[in-house]
This record gives C-alpha cells, sequence and structure tokens, in this order.
C-alpha cells in the first residue's frame, strides 16, 4: 500500500504532539497542519517537514487522513466534513461535545465506511498495556484520579476532563451494560465541577467507585480491581501494574514474581502470588496509539478505541455531569 498522507488539525500542546509522532510513524508521512494561529502552523510544518494548510478545505484536500486536536466544541464539524469525503480521522477525547453529535458522528462513519479512532490515551498506558494476557473480569472497581489545579481545561468539568479516561478503560474492561449511576460532585474554584464521585453498577455485578479531583494538594492516578482469585492495582503514573492471585498449586506455566503462601480450598491447594507484569520498555502511549490509527487506516481494521467506544465513554459522562448539576 502506499504511504498514507497524514494531516493534523489544531496545534496546541496535544496537536503538537500529534504532529511529532506521525511524523515518524511507519507507512505515513506528515502531510499538511492547520491551526488558526499561522505562527504556530509555520512553527510545527517547519520542524517536521510538513507544509502548512491555508485552510481546512486545503488540509483535506491535501491528505488521506486526519488527525483532530481543536477545542472539543469543534470535533464534529471537522470530522463530520472528513468524513463525508472519504477521510479516516483521529478525534481527541471526548469524541464531540454532545453525546447527540457522537452518534450522528458514528452513523456518517458507518454510511460512508470510514474509520473513526477517538484519542482516549490511558488504553495505551504501560500499566494498561502490562495486562494484556490477564483475565480481567473485575467485580469491583475502584479509582481515584487528582490533580492539582490547572486553569487550563475548567471550561468543562472534572468528569469529561479527568474521569472520562477511567470511564473508558472501566468500561473496557467490565465489558456488561451500565444499569444505573449515581454522583455527587462540587464547583468549588470554577464554574463547573471541580470534585465529583460517581457509582456505577453493571448488569453482571460488577460496581465501579470513580472519583475525579482537579483541586488536590497530590497527584493520583490509580485504579483497583477486584475479582474472583484476583486483585490488580494500577498506578497510571508510574506505569506499573502489581497483580495478586491464586493459582493451583501445580501449575507450572505461571512464573511470579514473588510466591506469598498457600491456601486449601476444599481438597484444592492453592498458591498466592504476585506479579507485577513487564512493562514494554519505550513505550509511548501516544506514539503507539497513533501508529495504531495508522495501521487501521492501512490494512482496513477496526480501532481498538473506536468511535463507538469514545460515544459510550461520553454517555456515561454526560450522565455523570447531568446528575450533579
Amino acid at each position: 500500500m502506499a504511504t498514507l498522507k497524514l494531516g493534523v488539525a489544531g496545534l496546541g500542546h496535544l496537536g503538537s504532539l500529534h504532529a511529532k509522532m506521525l511524523s515518524t510513524a511507519a507507512g505515513a508521512t506528515l502531510e499538511a497542519v492547520y491551526d488558526l494561529n499561522v505562527a504556530t502552523a509555520e512553527h510545527v510544518a517547519e520542524e517536521h517537514g510538513a507544509r502548512v494548510a491555508v485552510d481546512l478545505d486545503d488540509l483535506l484536500n491535501s491528505v488521506d487522513a486526519l488527525s483532530i486536536a481543536t477545542p472539543t466544541s469543534t470535533h464534529f464539524d471537522i470530522a463530520a466534513e472528513a468524513i463525508r469525503r472519504g477521510k479516516p480521522v483521529f478525534i481527541e477525547k471526548p469524541i464531540t461535545k454532545t453525546v447527540e453529535q457522537a452518534r450522528e458522528l458514528n452513523a456518517l462513519a458507518s454510511e460512508h465506511g470510514v474509520i473513526v479512532q477517538v484519542g482516549h490515551i490511558e488504553r495505551f498506558n504501560p500499566a494498561i498495556v502490562a495486562l494484556d494476557g490477564y483475565n480481567i473480569a473485575p467485580l469491583f472497581v475502584e479509582s481515584h484520579r487528582l490533580a492539582q489545579f490547572n486553569p487550563r481545561g475548567t471550561d468543562v468539568a472534572v468528569v469529561l476532563d479527568l474521569m472520562i479516561h477511567d470511564i473508558d478503560i472501566i468500561l473496557s474492561l467490565v465489558r456488561s451494560d451500565v444499569v444505573s449511576i449515581d454522583a455527587s460532585g462540587l464547583a468549588v474554584v470554577s464554574d463547573t465541577a471541580d470534585i465529583a464521585n460517581a457509582r456505577i453498577t453493571f448488569a453482571n455485578g460488577c460496581v465501579a467507585n470513580i472519583t475525579a479531583s482537579r483541586i488536590s494538594q497530590n497527584r493520583m492516578r490509580k485504579m483497583r480491581l477486584f475479582q474472583k482469585n484476583a486483585y490488580i492495582s494500577i498506578d497510571f503514573l508510574q506505569g506499573l501494574a502489581e497483580v495478586f492471585r491464586l493459582i493451583d498449586a501445580d501449575d507450572t506455566e505461571v512464573s511470579p514474581t514473588y510466591m506469598l503462601g498457600m491456601i486449601e480450598q476444599g481438597k484444592n491447594k492453592r498458591n498466592i502470588v504476585f506479579e507485577q507484569p513487564p512493562v514494554p520498555k519505550d513505550h509511548n502511549p501516544l506514539k503507539h496509539e497513533l501508529q495504531l490509527f495508522v495501521d487501521a487506516v492501512r490494512n482496513g481494521t477496526t480501532p481498538l478505541v473506536d468511535g463507538q467506544a469514545g460515544q459510550q465513554a461520553l454517555e456515561v459522562a454526560e450522565e455523570i455531569v447531568r446528575l450533579i448539576t
């Protein structure tokens, strides 16, 4: 297949990183970039060997696929136009400003047979990637995502700014319909909720308790999963996962980091083991997810975090916001 020509719309902090990563993506070249700030666009273009598109129409005419890192309020219009022209899109989270827009965008993508990937980057955190191959079936989840105050991002509730990361991950791990949501939150220093807690109950019996704050003294991004015969701790800041689980005493396929003891369950003896799954060396979550987007476009495959996943995370997040406002 010919080399994929890529474009980036929106060259703020994150969009500039998109341009950097896509300029080195295998099977692709960074063809053009666009931003309302022409000086920024010229700087990024020169740095990565791309050209500056004069407007969005010029950008879409120049590329085979597009990365969208503009403000959320513009996601729908830009992505919809790209999709109508048959251009696959990578859209930073949240997928759109409203659930209605997300549904319309996914319907449009289905109609035109166009790939949509959403930038829920924590799906590609080393700690999550390290758990690949484990049987994850949580029945209780507790997560805390706490950040120090930063004026950037306060135009939306902390649910859409931070909590949506954990919502997406939990939905992907539980893989069951949401039955009910209870939530509370409070605006402390901004006009939208700065701290929020949600309790989500799933059809399979799993319960997730999620807390997010952007007014904390110390940063924390941790998730704990409890399931039959296993406890899994995930530290997103350190990119580290720890697994405590029970295995059959005669299981020779497992090489745990530590053997913690043995218990008897009826006639069976089981070992309590601690494992620290190896983290992929030099793993860059953003580079990885963007490369997977390129691969999905080139191979015609469904991305790991597709438009439907982005919509589902937004549906839950929007309901939480509704409950606390």
